[in-house]
């Protein structure tokens, strides 16, 4: 009675095996093939279903021709991630089944699994109309990625030219930067997982998600970003004033003494900002993973990974003005060996050496230089002076070679890396000259004098003009401080020769502006993304405010002839902290000094007043 009252294993809805359903298909017979389509694109299907037919399919993926790519299609589009541990398993033999003994659906495989590096979207409609639209917070979603990249790996495995028909894939799906931050946050994580078992996709990768990240980075000045976060602290501010009057001094008490971290504390005002520090979070992880193996640094992994994000620095960076934080990877990356930050100002130097580069290139690699040096706190005092030695005996050459010259006249457009050369040693000067006089003075004053400020100062190229104004007075006030060179004179005749430029503004008014002719900007200013600056601050050299004591100290002359025991009195109490990085140097100012954009933790341009 059991076994008449339950009823059979359903399988399909009509008679007949694949192979006879197709081949009936060949002849002309499309009844049963219609019905196959039919029962396969059905919303219910159920586990049970899908078994017995892909099963079938295994077994004929000979069948499973061009002429029949619609069938394929259909197949492609079955439910199958969410789906039992056996459907999974006998989908991933399927598709190794059908790219091995048919090449010719590669691409619409391929496409199908990256189509699921992103979140489902939730649409509910009503009227037509939807209503929600969001990502779906499945709490399988990462055992779904999992499950596609073991298909992924299956096809390569099948297909080794699998590599080259994903790549363009791949850049065709990747979603548009106003998608949600979770769309963004899911491709990117999936990319990234694609070049551990596809290595030869790596570096193209890397140029993919730079390219993206850039496009954020640009599209998100740091002042946009400054004034969004604001914002929202000041309306954070009256909506928590207008809370508190809604509480008696009790309950007061009793949340301060109970502090919650929000979770809006770490998310950016600004909703690109926001996307862009989640995207770099990740690429910092990626890299850190990449190059330490159990906990240690692997130094073959990290050269590798060096030299590719070296290309994608050269190739997209390099050539980009402007970009705030994405740049950071070079910086992150550096900090893990002091040869790889050698190597990057290395590279950098021939970069800015070589004539055969565009000026803007080599400008920037200037750039590049100095705000390195400055910034890096893993960078030892003995490089910066191998550095200021190259870019100085490189600054007296070019002086020999134009001094004399048709050419010897300040122009920026001739003489573009020479004045980027001149800011970085400046900037270099300004941020380090603490420690390059620490412990012996000197010893420390002698070596600044053999670098001869004054000869590069007083040439008739005049870079004291061209230079950023906040650099030029900062490294005024240093170098008379320690009677290096006395630069006000040609500061002054400088300021009498300036002419302001003059624009029309909105309805026609004049509006006066002040230009940064050298059109430069310092790459490594502060980071301020939330999330992804926890990565960086350990290793970066921030400034801190000129109190009123060194102000006054910066209009004092050190007296000549001065004793080691006043050496030491003068040391005393002034040797910089964090790992002896000094403490004082401008940044991209105010809005006349700044370029491109200011920045949270730089300090307002520094006006050390002129001596009498």
């Amino acid at each position: 009675d059991e076994f008449i009252s339950s009823p059979p294993r359903k399988t399909v809805r009509f008679g007949g095996t694949l192979t006879q359903i197709l081949l009936k298909y060949e002849k002309g017979d499309t009844t049963d093939f219609e019905l196959l389509k039919h029962q396969l694109s059905d919303p219910d299907i159920k586990d049970a279903q899908i078994l017995n037919w892909l099963h079938e399919f295994r077994a004929s993926v000979a069948y499973l021709t061009k002429e029949l790519e619609q069938l394929v299609k259909i197949l492609l589009k079955l439910p199958w991630l969410r789906r039992s541990r056996e459907v999974v398993e006998e989908y991933l033999g399927f598709l190794g089944n059908l790219v091995s003994a048919q090449t010719v659906h590669l691409r619409p495989c391929l496409r199908m699994i990256v189509s699921q590096f992103v979140p489902p979207r939730i649409t509910i409609r009503e009227d037509d109309v939807d209503i929600s639209d969001s990502d779906d917070d499945d709490e399988n979603i990462s055992a779904n990625f999992d499950t596609c990249h073991r298909a992924l790996q299956t096809v390569a495995r099948y297909v080794p030219s699998t590599p080259q028909f994903l790549m363009p894939i791949l850049v065709e799906f990747f979603p548009f930067i106003n998608k949600s931050e979770r769309t963004l946050e899911c491709y990117v994580h999936n990319l990234l997982r694609v070049t551990m078992y596809l290595p030869t996709l790596r570096l193209q990768i890397l140029e993919l998600i730079t390219e993206k990240l850039l496009k954020l980075d640009v599209s998100t000045p740091q002042q946009d970003i400054e004034d969004a976060e604001e914002t929202a602290n000041n309306c954070a501010s009256e909506e928590k004033s207008t809370e508190e009057g809604l509480f008696d001094m009790e309950e007061d008490e009793d949340r301060k003494g109970n502090k919650v971290v929000s979770p809006s504390i770490e998310r950016m005002a600004h909703p690109l900002a926001e996307r862009l520090d989640i995207l770099m979070t990740i690429l910092f992880s990626y890299i850190k993973d990449v190059c330490h193996v159990n906990g240690k640094l692997d130094i073959s992994n990290t050269k590798d990974l060096y030299r590719d994000l070296l290309s994608v620095f050269d190739k997209l960076i390099l050539p980009t003005h402007a970009s705030c934080h994405v740049q950071y990877f070079m910086f992150y990356i550096c900090s893990f060996k002091l040869g790889l930050a050698e190597a990057f100002l290395d590279h950098l130097w021939k970069k800015l050496q070589d004539p055969n580069n565009p000026s803007v290139i080599r400008q920037t690699a200037g750039s590049y230089i100095g705000s390195f040096l400055a910034r890096a706190k893993f960078v030892p005092v003995v490089t910066v002076k191998a550095c200021l030695d190259l870019l100085v005996n490189w600054l007296h050459k070019y002086i020999d070679n134009q001094d004399t010259g048709a050419n010897a006249y300040c122009d920026v457009a001739l003489h573009g890396p020479f004045y980027s050369t001149c800011q970085a040693v400046f900037y270099t000067l300004i941020f380090r000259h603490k420690q390059l006089l620490d412990g012996n003075l000197r010893k420390g004053l002698s070596y600044l004098q053999s670098l001869n400020f004054e000869r590069i100062v007083m040439c008739q190229l005049n870079p004291l003009k061209i230079c950023i104004p906040s650099v030029v007075n900062l490294f005024a006030a240093i170098t008379r401080k320690y009677q290096l060179v006395f630069c006000y004179t040609i500061i002054e005749r400088n300021n009498r020769q300036f002419i302001p430029v003059v624009r029309s503004g909105t309805g026609g008014d004049l509006v006066q502006t002040c230009t940064n002719p050298l059109d430069s900007f310092f790459p490594f200013d502060p980071y301020i993304l939330k999330r992804s600056k926890k990565t960086i601050d350990p290793v970066y050299q921030f400034w801190e405010e000129l109190s009123a004591e060194d102000l006054e100290n910066l209009k004092k002359p050190i007296k000549k002839g001065t004793s080691e025991d006043e050496d030491d009195d003068f040391l005393k109490g002034e040797t910089p902290q964090n790992d002896g990085v000094v403490e004082i140097a401008p940044n991209s100012y105010e809005s006349n000094t700044r370029s491109p954009v200011s920045s949270i933790g730089s300090p307002a341009d520094c006006y050390v007043p002129y001596p009498l």
